[in-house]
């Protein structure tokens, strides 16, 4: 018979509970870490949304009108954004863009509510918010 010893192996029932715990540690951190993707998901559209009303509204005021196409913010140079956010996903929202010579609707959609994003956001013309 063996003693204590010389045991050079884990039991079946000490990789078990090892196992456990790790799974039980995983259900608590994972949803946390989709929680705050999802938070930072919703700070980057709103952020992105901000930042399109602000060109709109610089445009706007050198032009006389607002922009008709996002191309008309990318056009100038230096250009008021780099990138063509309407119609594209960007950190999981999807952006769709309305422009007037009298205005604009700016919005972002989560691809997944409550998975890439929690809330959908839209932006008018004056820089409004909603939510």
């Amino acid at each position: 018979m063996r003693t204590p010893a010389h045991r050079k192996a884990f039991t079946l029932i000490e990789i078990m509970i090892t196992v456990a715990i790790i799974a039980l540690l995983a259900t608590i951190a994972i949803p946390s870490i989709l929680r705050a993707r999802a938070a930072a998901n919703d700070a980057v559209a709103r952020s992105t949304l901000k930042a399109l009303s602000h060109a709109s509204e610089t445009y706007s005021m050198t032009v006389g009108s607002y922009p008709l196409n996002i191309t008309s913010l990318r056009a100038v140079t230096p250009a008021y954004v780099n990138n063509s956010y309407c119609g594209t996903t960007i950190a999981g929202y999807i952006y769709s863009c309305t422009f007037a010579s009298t205005g604009y609707t700016l919005k972002a959609d989560p691809v997944t509510m409550s998975t890439t994003g929690t809330t959908t956001f839209t932006m008018t013309t004056g820089g409004i918010l909603n939510p």
